[in-house]
């Protein structure tokens, strides 16, 4: 036998994934702008125990718990009194290195995952690749609004922050769309089944879904 091939391992001898191990994360995060407290498990039946300060924020990210079929709980307490960005943005970073955390080495897990979802008039797809390398696109035109004490706007710098700090691929196209309201929550609701579909489990894999061997 070669001297090279002795030393390497079976290709086929990789063991299997943990299936029972639990994908759970807590993140916190602590800054002069914002005190937040994130806690996320991937295998849950979609609960979800918001508080930003922001209704629609919470109506959004109960969206993406239900959707997702994750457990979320989020408390988050920040300077409102000078707009939403900080706390909508470190939201985002929180649930970004909560998937990363939870997901753990990526072993065993589908890796992509896409949903074209319709809300009303409007239709969105959202696209994601657990890969371990960060990419955004937004190509989501969203009227500059408030919706309660939220600014449209902030929406693609949640996601942002998720993709930045999740180590993920993230595209997100409206295809089209009027309502803000309508156009925001088909975003939420596409992006949180294309996550779950991305993350869970698949039954035919047993190591890491990449030829290279590890999504880090």
């Amino acid at each position: 036998m070669d001297p090279i091939q002795s030393q390497l391992s079976d290709p086929f001898d990789e063991p299997p994934a943990d299936r029972d191990s639990p994908r759970i994360a807590t993140v916190q995060r602590t800054t002069s702008e914002t005190a937040i407290r994130l806690m996320l498990n991937l295998d849950g039946t979609g609960k979800a125990q918001i508080r930003t300060g922001i209704g629609f924020f919470d109506h959004m990210l109960d969206l993406l718990a239900r959707h997702g079929v994750f457990d979320l709980s989020v408390e988050a307490e920040g300077d409102l009194h000078v707009d939403g960005h900080h706390t909508v943005e470190d939201v985002g970073i929180c649930f970004g290195k909560a998937m990363a955390q939870a997901l753990g080495d990526k072993r065993g897990i589908r890796r992509y995952g896409c949903m074209t979802l319709p809300m009303d008039e409007t239709l969105v797809t959202a696209a994601v690749d657990l890969g371990g390398r960060a990419a955004f696109v937004w190509k989501a035109e969203v009227p500059a609004v408030r919706l309660g004490d939220f600014d449209t706007e902030l929406a693609e710098e949640f996601w942002r922050a998720v993709a930045v700090n999740g180590q993920m691929n993230l595209h997100v196209l409206c295809h089209y769309g009027r309502n803000s309201h309508h156009i925001l929550e088909a975003v939420f609701k596409s992006t949180a089944r294309a996550l779950r579909m991305a993350s869970e489990p698949d039954p035919r894999r047993v190591g890491v879904p990449s030829t290279k061997g590890t999504l880090v």
